[in-house]
């Protein structure tokens, strides 16, 4: 159980802002560990967000109150997606071969590529963030919750199988996170599938339609880990990143394409 908790303290240090201590005797495969606990921090920012919707909402409009719940939902990660986003753009935006794709991910300055992708990526969560909290009927509150934890949860469950999947990129002294996904096992795939799929089972309860969100996530999955092992030979920290955003984004869409039938 101690051992739990320290893996979970890890989850949250490291994918969050959130102040929990220091960890005491860190053991760097730890961060393999944590893993299994990646799609819970999803349920962290999602109740984050949905706490601060749902409060600005008695007070302003939807379109306010989703604007801020976004930015308090970056400030809560500290932008850490958002971030791979950009930087992986930007490398396979403005680089031909491996060498010089993760030399420009590694590099802390922003291009063009990572710009673009930044606004549409913000624009497009808002517009169907809105799109959905202004036109679909939640209910009960907790339902509410539900969705904000859900896609949050989900999109992180994405990046987890790029993890158990694919092979890192990075070997050598120019890695960040060098421990990340090497060493993953069967408890970190089975308790990252847990807390990624657990809420969307509990929200889907009434609307099994719901459930088809699984099959653009599982086809990006697919394209994203082909993609990355064509040109890198495997996936950074900040291809996962760039997937987690992407992903949210397809859970959002595909709400919004399924609510439609519903």
């Amino acid at each position: 159980m101690l051992k739990e908790l320290k893996y979970l303290k890890t989850a949250i240090l490291f994918y969050t802002r959130i102040p929990c201590g220091e960890i005491k005797d860190y053991d760097p495969d730890d961060l393999n560990r944590a893993t299994r606990y990646f799609p819970f921090i999803g349920w962290i920012v999602g109740i984050v967000m949905f706490g601060i919707f749902w409060l600005m909402s008695m007070i302003v409009n939807v379109y306010i109150a989703t604007a801020i719940s976004l930015i308090a939902g970056v400030l809560v990660t500290g932008g850490f997606h958002e971030d791979g986003l950009a930087d992986a753009f930007d490398g396979f935006g403005g680089g031909w071969t491996k060498e010089r794709i993760l030399e420009i991910m590694k590099d802390s300055r922003i291009g063009s590529y990572g710009v673009l992708a930044l606004i549409f990526d913000i624009l497009l969560k808002y517009l169907l963030l809105c799109s959905l909290l202004n036109t679909f009927s939640f209910e009960h509150t907790w339902m509410l919750a539900l969705f904000f934890i859900s896609y949050h949860s989900l999109a992180r469950l994405v990046s987890c199988n790029i993890i158990f999947f694919s092979r890192y990129a990075r070997m050598d002294a120019t890695s960040k996170v060098k421990p990340i996904g090497k060493e993953c096992t069967w408890k970190e795939f089975i308790g990252a599938s847990l807390f990624g799929l657990l809420p969307l089972a509990v929200f889907a309860w009434h609307t099994p339609l719901l459930w088809c969100v699984a099959v653009p996530l599982f086809l990006l999955v697919v394209i994203a880990k082909h993609f990355f092992e064509k040109h890198i030979d495997g996936f950074t920290g900040d291809c996962l990143g760039a997937v987690e955003q992407i992903a949210e984004l397809t859970i959002l869409l595909s709400f919004a394409i399924i609510w439609n039938f519903i």
